[in-house]
């Protein structure tokens, strides 16, 4: 019996390989695709040993659009489920000064997640079956001083999830779309978060994994997350544009 297929986009990162153990341990096999590919020959190793799945590496660079067909076409086979964790959030301050920078956050985190769904999701449909999973972000639920140009992006994101969410609902094909909150990664490394709202990757991996069994649409990966984003987002803009957040 041919075991269920997970495809990682943006696999280097620490959600991303935490998704992809939690995948493997359920008895999915993985393809992992990356920019750089060549930094995912451990994780492949450690994978296929632990967990007995097969497990294909990929280059995907998320910045080269004209390249996705292609890519999709090179997979070995068309995956079940597809988890975008492709993110890059830079600094606001350049980000509010380099438009080059700036256009590198939005795409990395709008553009080629969205353009590489698109593409993924007519396959899924056209065969009837499949399950999008989009890592998306707490930022893009509103606009706020201190990360606005990732958090745009991200609310750009989250808004092209609801669509086509919307769009393939009677297809067979689910759309998930996933809020982490604060996670102890890499990109928070020299940064103080609250210990309640801050999950550990493994936690990321459980929360996505529940999501696309139980075909969840939307999700806190704590759900803490939920109540502090109502609270942020009903303050009047008179109010919020006066805050430090």
């Amino acid at each position: 019996m041919t075991r269920p297929c997970l495809l990682v986009l943006g696999a280097t990162s620490d959600m991303a390989m935490a998704v992809a153990h939690r995948f493997a341990k359920a008895g999915h096999d993985i393809q992992l695709a990356a920019r750089a590919p060549e930094q995912l020959t451990e994780s492949k190793a450690d994978l296929e040993v632990r967990h007995q799945v097969d497990v294909s590496v990929h280059a995907f660079d998320a910045l080269q659009t004209e390249t996705f067909d292609a890519f999709i076409d090179g997979l070995d086979r068309l995956p079940d489920v597809v988890v975008s964790a492709i993110g890059f959030m830079g600094v606001q301050a350049d980000n509010e000064k380099d438009v080059a920078l700036a256009a590198a956050v939005i795409r990395s985190n709008f553009e080629g997640p969205a353009l590489i769904f698109t593409l993924l999701a007519n396959r899924f449909e056209e065969r009837g079956s499949g399950t999008l999973v989009g890592i998306s972000s707490v930022a893009g639920d509103r606009g706020r001083a201190t990360n606005y140009v990732y958090g745009a992006a991200k609310a750009g994101f989250t808004a092209f999830l609801s669509g086509v969410r919307n769009r393939l609902t009677s297809t067979g094909v689910h759309v998930v779309t996933v809020n982490p909150g604060f996670v102890r990664t890499r990109m928070l490394d020299g940064m103080t978060t609250p210990g309640a709202l801050t999950a550990e990757p493994s936690e990321v991996g459980d929360a996505v994994l529940k999501a696309v069994e139980r075909g969840r649409d939307i999700i806190y990966v704590r759900p803490i997350w939920w109540i502090v984003m109502m609270v942020i987002k009903s303050i009047p803009e008179k109010i919020f544009k006066k805050m430090s957040l």
